[in-house]
C-alpha cells in the first residue's frame, strides 16, 4: 500500500528578465595539462577474458592518495573553469532564475495543514505548519539552521494515526544514509527516540510506534562505499532506544534484497513487499488483529511489480503490472490470493497505468499518453467518475489523501508551464487555483512540441524540443540533449529555471524518451534492459543524428547530458559515436559496469543490468561498459565529468576510473576534465552547489561550442 508521500520534490518556477546577447567565435582555449595519474598492474579474471583495471586503486576513498588525486583533478578543472570569460556571467544569471518562492502541495494531519517552501535561494526547503487551511503559517522544521553549510535535509516520513506525533527523517552531505526522529506535532518538541543506519524507508505508524527498514552499522571507514546487505524490518516503540527495537522480519539467506512495509489507514493490516531490485517484487500480508500471525503470500516471484493501494474492508485493491504490461488494478482476496480469483476493477488500458491512489473513497488512476499525464477518477468499484481536465498537455502529480478527505491536491507543470497548485474537490470535480507562483516568464516565447523519429531499428522514439519562437533551423543553434533510458523512469514534460537559461540564449533543449523509461508500460522497460541495453545507446544516439538532420543543430553544437543511469548513457554514446557530439556532460555515472554491483546498492541494479558474475550478462557489459571501451587515439568531445565525495548510490570511483582512462587516451583539443564536489551527493546537496555545478555546466558547454555568451 502506498501511503500518503511527505517527502515532497518541490517543482520549480522561475524569474524570467529579457538578456541581450551575443554570439562570437572562441578563438583559442588553454591547453589544459592533465594531472600524471599513476598506473597499477590489476587484473580480473572473467571466464578466461583478461581485463586490465589499473586504476582499480582509485576505488578506496579512504586513501590519502585517492584524496591527493581528487584534489590535483579539482586544481585543474577549476583553472579551466575559471578561465571561461563569461563564467561567472552565467553563474549570476542561474542564480537569479532559481530566486523565486517555491512550494509543494499541502498535505493534511488532523486540524493541521503542512507543506514545504524554499523562498528563493534557501539551500533546503523549510517545512511549515498551520491550523487549516487558512490558517497563518510558522516553521516546523528548518533545516537550514542545522548545518553551516545548509547539506542538512529533512523530510517528514510518516504521521501516527491519531496525528500526535511525525517521525522525520535526516541525511548529510548528500548520503543517502538516514536517521529517524520524532517531534511532537502540537508542541513542536523533539522526542528522544533516535534510529540509525537507515535507507530507502520510510515509517508505517502502528499504535504506539512504527514500523522502519534498517541495516547493521557498517564496519568504520565503509559507509559510503560497502555494499548494503540485509536489510531488516523493525518495530520502534516511542521512547525506547534503539537496541530495544524488535525485529519484525529478516532474512539470512538472502543479502542482497530489499525489504519495506506498510500499514493500512485502519491499523488493520501490514504488507511487506521485498525485491531483489529496483524492479520486480513479492507481496505478503498480516492481519494486526491477530496476534503473532506470520506473512502470507498475495504475489510470489519476482518478474512482475506489484503494491496494494488501499483495503476494501477484507479485500485488497492491488496495482500490478502481473498479466498486464501496462498495469491494471484488481480486487484481492487475501484468504484466496490466486491470479484465477481476481476481480478486475480497473483493466489494462493501451496507455500505462503509472499510479493508482485512493483518497476520500475514490481511486485516482494516473496514466501516460506519449509521456504526457492523464488522470482519471473511480469509486472504488471501478466505474469511472470523470477524467480530469488539465490545463494542457503536460504532467500532474499529486492526488493524495485519507479515507475521511473531501478535497485533494495535485500540481501541474509543462515545459512552458509553471508549477501550479490546484485543490481539487471530490464530490464535484471541480479543480480550483490553491498556489500559482508569480513568475515574469512568458511562456508565448516559447515553443515545446513532440516529434517522432526512427531508431536503428526502426522503433518509433519520441522525443520533447523547446526552442524559441521564430528559430531558424539553420543546424547552426547550440543544443542540450538530455535523457535517462532506464529503471522504468519515464521523463515527463516539466517546467526548469535552469532550462530558461539555455532557452534565452538560442539553446535547444531535447528530451528524447528512450526504451528502458516506463513511459510505454513494462514492454518498452524491458526492450531497454540486461541484454537490451543497447537499443537505449541506439535511440540516444539517433536522437542526436534526429537533430542534425533536421537542422536543429550540429555535431559541433550539440552536447549530450545525463545523470546516474543517464551518466551511463553519455559514456556509453561518447565511446560508441565520439564523432557525434562537442560536448559530454556524464552526471554520476555508472561507468564501470563489471564491478557497479560491489559498492553500495550496486547490486539492486543487477535485474537491469544483468552481473559480470555470469557469462552471458559479462560479455553484453563489456561491450558497452563506457570505462572499458575507450579507445587509445580518439578524440573525444569535450567532457565535464561531474560526482561528488559523498555519493554512496554511485560510488565516485566510476566516475574517478572514467577520467583517468579518457584522459590517458584521448587525443586532440577538447578537454577531458572531472569536477568532485564536496559534502554532496548522488544529487546536489543544497541549492548552492546546485547552481554552482550547473553553471559551469552551462558555461563549459557554450565555451567549448565557441559560443560567447554576454548578459
Amino acid at each position: 500500500m502506498r501511503k500518503n508521500i511527505l517527502v515532497f520534490i518541490v517543482l520549480t518556477t522561475i524569474v524570467f528578465l529579457p538578456v541581450c546577447k551575443k554570439e562570437a567565435k572562441i578563438e583559442s582555449q588553454v591547453q589544459v595539462k592533465y594531472p600524471v595519474t599513476k598506473k597499477v598492474d590489476h587484473v580480473d579474471d572473467y571466464f578466461g577474458t583478461k581485463v586490465e583495471d589499473p586504476y582499480h586503486w582509485l576505488e578506496d576513498e579512504n586513501a590519502e592518495e585517492v584524496k591527493e588525486w581528487v584534489e590535483e583533478q579539482n586544481k585543474v578543472t577549476f583553472a579551466y573553469l575559471e578561465n571561461i570569460p563569461f563564467r561567472e556571467k552565467i553563474r549570476q544569471r542561474v542564480t537569479e532564475v532559481y530566486n523565486y518562492p517555491r512550494y509543494s502541495s499541502p498535505f493534511r494531519a488532523g486540524e493541521y495543514y503542512f507543506f514545504y517552501k524554499n523562498d528563493g535561494l534557501q539551500n533546503q526547503s523549510v517545512i511549515y505548519i498551520q491550523k487549516g487551511l487558512d490558517g497563518k503559517p510558522e516553521v516546523f522544521i528548518d533545516p537550514n539552521k542545522l548545518s553551516p553549510d545548509g547539506t542538512i535535509r529533512i523530510g517528514l516520513v510518516g504521521f501516527s494515526n491519531d496525528n500526535r506525533y511525525v517521525a522525520y527523517s535526516r541525511s548529510e552531505a548528500g548520503s543517502d544514509w538516514q536517521e529517524l526522529k520524532v517531534m511532537e506535532v502540537e508542541s513542536r518538541k523533539e522526542l528522544s527516540d533516535h534510529i540509525q543506519w537507515v535507507k530507502f524507508s520510510g515509517t508505517s505508524w502502528h499504535g504506539n510506534g512504527f514500523y522502519y527498514s534498517g541495516y547493521d552499522e557498517p564496519e568504520e571507514g565503509q559507509k559510503l562505499t560497502a555494499r548494503n546487505k540485509f536489510q531488516k524490518i523493525f518495530y520502534h516503540k516511542l521512547g525506547d532506544s534503539q537496541e530495544k527495537d524488535t525485529l519484525i522480519y529478516e532474512d539470512k539467506d538472502h543479502p542482497f534484497r530489499y525489504k519495506g512495509v506498510s500499514v493500512t489507514e485502519d491499523e488493520k493490516y501490514m504488507f511487506l513487499s521485498i525485491s531483489e531490485g529496483t524492479h520486480g517484487n513479492e507481496l505478503y500480508y498480516r492481519d494486526l488483529s491477530l496476534k503473532n500471525m506470520e506473512f502470507q503470500p498475495l504475489i510470489k516471484g519476482f518478474e512482475f511489480d506489484s503494491y496494494v493501494i488501499d483495503n476494501a474492508g477484507d479485500k485488497f485493491l492491488v496495482y500490478t503490472n502481473m498479466d498486464a504490461p501496462n498495469y491494471k488494478v484488481i480486487l484481492m482476496d487475501p484468504q484466496n490470493p490466486g491470479i484465477e480469483n481476481w476481480q478486475t476493477i480497473v483493466p489494462e488500458k493501451p496507455e500505462v497505468l503509472r499510479s493508482a491512489n485512493t483518497v476520500g473513497g475514490y481511486m485516482f488512476c494516473s496514466y501516460l499518453k506519449d509521456a504526457y499525464t492523464q488522470v482519471y477518477q473511480y469509486d472504488l468499484t471501478g466505474k469511472l467518475v470523470r477524467g480530469i481536465e488539465l490545463p494542457t498537455l503536460g504532467t500532474a502529480g499529486g492526488f493524495y489523501g485519507k479515507k475521511e478527505d473531501k478535497i485533494t491536491f495535485y500540481t501541474f507543470n509543462s515545459f512552458t508551464f509553471p508549477p501550479t497548485i490546484y485543490k481539487y474537490d471530490l464530490a464535484s470535480g471541480k479543480s480550483e487555483v490553491f498556489h500559482k507562483t508569480e513568475v515574469k516568464f512568458n511562456p508565448e516565447d516559447y515553443v515545446a512540441k513532440q516529434v517522432f523519429y526512427s531508431s536503428k531499428d526502426g522503433t518509433k522514439i519520441p522525443m520533447f524540443i523547446v526552442h524559441k519562437k521564430g528559430l531558424k533551423l539553420n543546424g547552426n543553434n547550440p543544443t542540450y540533449l538530455y535523457a535517462y533510458g532506464g529503471f522504468n523512469i519515464s521523463l515527463l514534460p516539466s517546467f526548469s529555471p535552469t532550462n530558461i537559461v539555455l532557452l534565452e540564449n538560442g539553446c535547444i533543449y531535447a528530451q528524447p524518451n528512450l526504451r528502458g523509461g516506463g513511459e510505454y508500460g513494462e514492454e518498452w522497460h524491458k526492450a531497454g534492459m540486461l541484454l537490451n541495453k543497447q537499443n537505449v545507446f541506439d535511440d540516444f544516439i539517433a536522437a542526436a543524428e534526429y537533430l542534425i538532420k533536421e537542422k536543429y543543430t550540429s555535431k559541433d553544437k550539440l552536447a549530450i547530458a545525463g545523470g546516474s543511469n543517464g551518466g551511463l548513457l553519455v559514456g556509453a554514446c561518447m565511446t560508441q559515436r565520439p564523432d557525434l557530439y562537442k560536448v559530454a556532460l556524464p552526471a554520476v555515472g555508472v561507468m564501470d559496469m563489471l564491478r557497479y554491483h560491489k559498492f553500495t546498492v550496486g547490486w539492486g541494479w543487477v535485474v537491469e543490468y544483468g552481473s559480470s558474475d555470469e557469462e552471458e550478462y559479462f560479455k553484453n557489459l563489456y561491450c558497452y561498459s563506457p570505462l572499458h571501451n575507450i579507445k587509445e587515439g580518439i578524440s573525444y568531445p569535450a567532457t565535464l565529468v561531474t560526482t561528488a565525495d559523498h555519493d554512496d548510490r554511485v560510488v565516485p570511483a566510476h566516475s574517478f576510473k572514467f577520467i583517468s582512462t579518457l584522459q590517458e587516451n584521448h587525443i586532440g583539443k577538447n578537454p577531458v576534465l572531472i569536477r568532485i564536489e564536496t559534502r554532496s551527493g548522488h544529487g546536489a546537496s543544497s541549492t548552492t552547489k546546485r547552481i554552482e555545478e550547473i553553471s559551469d555546466k552551462f558555461a563549459f558547454m557554450f565555451y567549448n561550442m565557441g559560443i560567447n555568451i554576454n548578459y
